[in-house]
């Protein structure tokens, strides 16, 4: 069966994980992705290493489905070939510091003389201003794009979240452009630029937070069980900060994950008092209208998680559930991994690898009826350099042995 974006090369020079998250999903929907790597390969290839002298899980498992080659692009010849690989791809993604293509002597305007067809896509950590030139990683996008402000409870410090949306998120943002130039360079016949700052993607993940720093100017925040509010949007825990309340109440034996988000919906009230021993609350004014509730919704997930403390979560999550009262078990990353749904549905998948053996990754989260993914594994640094550089470009065997002789691939 054909892919969805079979026909279509992707010339990969990114490193670390924003860029190489963004095009191992163009490869998973079909995308010839040729990962570019310096003769040495990317860096993540040995950090992070739980067994010596082979490619870490952080590279694995951020560049399944492609294609590598290494060129030293520093040399003339290998400038040369680069422009060649530009020619014939439909797409080039890097994340280099800003300027750095540019110096290798590939600016957009030489970029697009080479091929216009091109759409040329750049992860970058911030937008034009003060910050362009600043480094960007993970968590800094995260302290700038407003999460980590809001992220933690009230007395606490700011802390980062365990999900990547400064490095993957904005790998999303960065896929999202590309397929959207892709399907207007049918109608244009043009390819484009596409630039994606972390923080920006980071700020777009943190919309909620910038409205209710706008409703903030019109009072506190009930939905918040914050007791005081100053001029800006404060950490509020596990709270939802959404029209239901929500928190995650403690469950038996009390172990770090044995916890159930719980939500308190209007419709889930009676059942829930119910459930937990106090129906009398189900009709008492004091408690049981939404506005009566957000004024003590401390108390209100105290009372469940009294009820919920001795019991395992997943029978919480099954009791509730029975009621139709929304929730989710807080799942460990141990628990994630032996998860039997998920990999059912192909999100936990074993990879063979011809130097680790087999290792776990996460599989495409996008689900198309026309495009199976099937997760293949990353390439060994180098793996296809003569099936690129001589079936593909036709170099012949002695320039092959020269070019690796003198460096440049």
């Amino acid at each position: 069966m054909t892919k969805a974006l079979d026909g279509i090369r992707v010339l990969d020079m990114t490193h670390v994980q924003s860029g190489p998250s963004a095009t191992q999903l163009l490869a998973w929907l079909g995308a010839d992705v040729i990962k570019l790597e310096a003769t040495t390969g990317d860096i993540t290839r040995t950090q992070l290493r739980d067994i010596p002298d082979v490619d870490s899980l952080y590279f694995t498992m951020l560049n399944c489905n492609k294609r590598s080659i290494t060129l030293n692009t520093k040399t003339e010849r290998g400038k040369e070939l680069l422009t060649e690989l530009i020619r014939r791809s439909d797409v080039l993604v890097e994340n280099f510091g800003p300027g750095a293509v540019d110096r290798m002597g590939f600016a957009w305007d030489r970029i697009q003389e080479i091929n216009p067809r091109l759409v040329y896509a750049s992860i970058k950590g911030f937008g034009d201003g003060p910050y362009t030139d600043l480094k960007a990683y993970e968590v800094v996008a995260q302290a700038m794009g407003g999460s980590m402000a809001t992220t933690g409870f009230e007395d606490g410090p700011p802390l980062a979240t365990g999900a990547q949306i400064g490095d993957s998120g904005t790998g999303v943002h960065c896929v999202a452009g590309i397929l959207a130039a892709l399907y207007q360079r049918t109608t244009t016949g043009r390819g484009q630029r596409v630039d994606v700052a972390m923080q920006h993607a980071v700020l777009n993940l943190c919309r909620v937070k910038l409205r209710d720093q706008q409703r903030l100017a019109h009072g506190p925040l009930a939905e918040y069980p914050n007791e005081q509010f100053g001029a800006e949007v404060p950490r509020s825990g596990n709270a939802s900060g959404g029209g239901q309340p929500g928190w995650a109440v403690r469950c038996a034996p009390g172990g770090p994950n044995d916890y159930v988000y719980v939500i308190v919906q209007p419709v889930g009230w009676r059942p829930l008092t119910a459930l937990i021993g106090r129906p009398e609350l189900a009709d008492d004014p004091e408690w049981a209208s939404p506005e009566a509730r957000l004024p003590k919704l401390a108390k209100v997930f105290q009372l469940i998680e009294e009820w919920s403390g001795t019991l395992p979560k997943w029978e919480v999550l099954e009791r509730l559930n029975a009621h139709g009262i929304p929730c989710g078990p807080i799942l460990s990353t141990k628990e994630i991994v032996e998860d039997a749904s998920l990999a059912a549905n192909g999100m936990v998948v074993r990879v063979e690898h011809p130097e680790r053996g087999a290792f776990t990754t996460v599989g495409s989260p996008l689900k198309l009826s026309d495009s199976p993914v099937e997760i293949e594994r990353s390439p060994l640094l180098g793996e296809h350099n003569e099936e690129v550089y001589r079936e593909e470009l036709g170099l012949d065997d002695e320039e092959l042995q020269l070019l690796k002789a003198n460096g440049v691939i």
